[in-house]
């Protein structure tokens, strides 16, 4: 596959509805690579040893971009196909934060590629998370 063709199929949104995990696999789906690798983030009921009740996610107004290009430029370095989505406001337990999602001709690549995708996606979107406890604490996370 070539690095034109992986990224003429880019595919990053920030948005606040669910987040389509079909629509995620099929930008990255290729009869030419034999490993497919997705990744959910998950909201998840405990942190820190603390109950957590819900999250809202909150983004800088350009994290559209952010995400765009963090999945722009990882795409042309590794000529793979990659799509990201994350979502943001009020979120409850086991919903999809963010997925991502990786093609590749081998497992060894994609597996590798999602999870240099992620953390970037972690380390560089200006998204931030605000977790609300079980008690009724609340702290943001990221700022």
């Amino acid at each position: 596959m070539s690095i034109s063709s992986a990224a003429a199929h880019l595919y990053a949104l920030v948005t606040d509805a669910p987040l389509d995990e079909v629509a995620i696999r099929d930008a990255v789906d290729a009869d030419e690579c034999g490993a497919l690798v997705m990744f959910h983030g998950i909201v998840r009921n405990h942190d820190g040893g603390k109950g957590v009740a819900a999250l809202d996610y909150q983004a800088h107004p350009d994290a559209d971009r952010f995400l765009r290009e963090c999945v722009a430029e990882a795409s042309e370095r590794t000529g793979l196909r990659m799509a990201a989505a994350h979502r943001v406001g009020a979120l409850q337990i086991g919903d999809a934060a963010l997925v991502a999602a990786v093609s590749a001709p081998h497992r060894a690549e994609a597996f590798a590629a999602i999870e240099e995708l992620v953390e970037r996606i972690k380390a560089e979107v200006p998204i931030w998370k605000r977790q609300h406890f079980a008690d009724g604490v609340s702290e943001w996370v990221g700022l």
